[in-house]
């Protein structure tokens, strides 16, 4: 595994979990970058009004719910949304956030 970090199984998923991350508007700007950009992003590619330690907390924090697949490419950590396992687990979560977002724009 090296430095991959662990990611939940679709199986462990778990809603609480998954909303208490979609919560802050910083890891819901993550999701829909991602999202939108239909390609994995690296971490310090992302548009975000925090620190490098913070934004390391929220990638931590989207990952272990199972929203991101993080892995890395020589030295840059990379995310992948993790889309089609949250359509599998909760279907239509994902398209709600997305088309809210693309609304307020």
């Amino acid at each position: 595994m090296g430095r991959t970090p662990p990611h939940p199984e679709v199986s462990q998923f778990d809603l609480q979990q998954v909303l208490e991350a979609l919560v802050d508007p910083v890891r819901r700007s993550i999701v829909t970058q991602l999202d939108a950009s239909g390609e994995d992003i690296k971490c310090g590619a992302f548009d975000m009004p925090v620190s490098k330690s913070t934004a390391t907390h929220h990638f931590k924090v989207l990952r272990e719910a199972g929203l991101l697949r993080q892995y890395y490419v020589g030295t840059s950590r990379m995310n992948a949304l993790r889309r089609a396992e949250m359509d599998e687990a909760f279907p239509g979560l994902l398209d709600a956030l997305t088309t809210h977002q693309d609304k307020r724009h």
